[in-house]
């Protein structure tokens, strides 16, 4: 599931006023406890018991006052704190704190959320006090949930529950070695709170817009993003990286847009890790003279949340003087827009399941 994880983004939450009330809050609280899934053989030996915490969120609820509030179901926003104890002393407990969005499907009883944002792990790797942590590598870790609940509300005035499963994640997207990560899933049952008695009537989409087709003419992308990160060899260093995109882009409806582009990475973790593979493997044919620099060409996708939005994207790489990792790669992630040109980002580039680098990003769409 990394390919779900990014870290921590800045949800910004607004809430706006007018002379009729636009939103109303609510709280839920869910215990949950599960299974870590072996997703890799090398964490056998940190699954011991059956992990469980409590999700505690607080939610604003929409109700149609903004077009993509209607677009998207009437969706909820907020942000969420966890508390999980992994049952084992050599992982340690994490707290996380996420920014989220609940949305909402058969007749809103059924409600899928997503959570991205930081954790902060107990007891990381050391290499002499903790060394049988390979799972996290760091002490502040990127974390990421996902929740499908069936939900009922107002059953005994302001109370109502919710049952289903939730996968939560945790890991540091290479930004330091170890970084073997954790995905626990689980079953949750919780209870909901609303602090409103009523609630305004929602305002319906018009059928008129359903059918009005979105024009908007192709747009050039220009993004810039760097970072730090570390190879898989423990104790190899922290290097920053450099990437260069550009891509066009053209929206086919309301929600989605379609990319086209290329990205050219200059990774110096993978400078670093030529030479150490030249000259601690002399039986390879890696000489030490090859070129770190890598060249890829993708095609992606972008999901319009009001000024976020989701993009995924999948790669393969024109120009790969060094194997590693494969000649495919993939990107997601989130943007934030500042106006209609201006963004940030924030994403994880991996190659499929293995992540290589957390990516900060700013660019511009013309």
């Amino acid at each position: 599931m990394k390919l779900i994880h990014v870290v921590v983004f800045c949800f910004l939450f607004g809430m706006s006023f007018s002379q009729e009330k636009q939103h109303t809050s609510a709280f839920d609280i869910n215990y949950f406890k599960g299974n870590i899934a072996l997703h890799n053989p090398s964490i056998l030996h940190l699954i011991t018991g059956h992990p469980e915490g409590f999700i505690f969120s607080y939610n604003i609820k929409t109700f149609g006052y903004n077009e993509w509030e209607r677009q998207y179901n009437y969706p909820d926003y907020g942000v969420s704190f966890a508390y999980q104890n992994l049952k084992n002393d050599v992982l340690g407990n994490n707290y996380s704190l996420y920014g989220h969005y609940n949305f909402y499907f058969l007749k809103r009883n059924l409600m899928f959320r997503i959570g991205q944002g930081l954790a902060l792990n107990t007891n990381p790797y050391d290499k002499e006090s903790n060394y049988r942590n390979n799972a996290f590598g760091s002490k502040i870790l990127s974390a990421t949930y996902i929740m499908l609940n069936y939900k009922k509300e107002h059953l005994f005035g302001h109370f109502g529950v919710q049952t289903g499963f939730s996968l939560l994640h945790y890991s540091n997207g290479n930004v330091k070695a170890p970084n073997t990560s954790i995905n626990s899933l689980t079953l949750n049952l919780g209870v909901t709170y609303n602090l409103d008695e009523k609630e305004p009537k929602y305002i319906l989409l018009d059928s008129s817009d359903i059918h009005k087709a979105y024009k908007e003419p192709i747009k050039y992308n220009l993004v810039l993003r760097s970072g730090i990160n570390e190879s898989d060899v423990v104790g190899s260093g922290q290097y920053p990286f450099y990437v260069v995109s550009t891509y066009v882009d053209k929206r086919i409806n309301r929600k989605s847009a379609l990319q086209l582009g290329t990205d050219v990475f200059f990774s110096n973790f993978l400078k670093e890790y030529i030479y150490y593979r030249s000259v601690s493997f002399p039986e390879e044919p890696t000489t030490g003279e090859e070129d770190y620099k890598r060249v890829g060409l993708f095609v992606g996708h972008e999901l319009f949340v009001n000024k976020m939005s989701l993009v995924t994207q999948l790669g393969y790489y024109v120009y790969y003087p060094f194997d590693f990792e494969g000649k495919t790669y993939i990107r997601i992630g989130l943007k934030r827009y500042f106006g209609k040109k201006w963004f940030g980002a924030l994403t994880l580039k991996s190659h499929a399941a293995k992540a290589e680098a957390v990516e900060f990003g700013v660019g511009v769409r013309l």
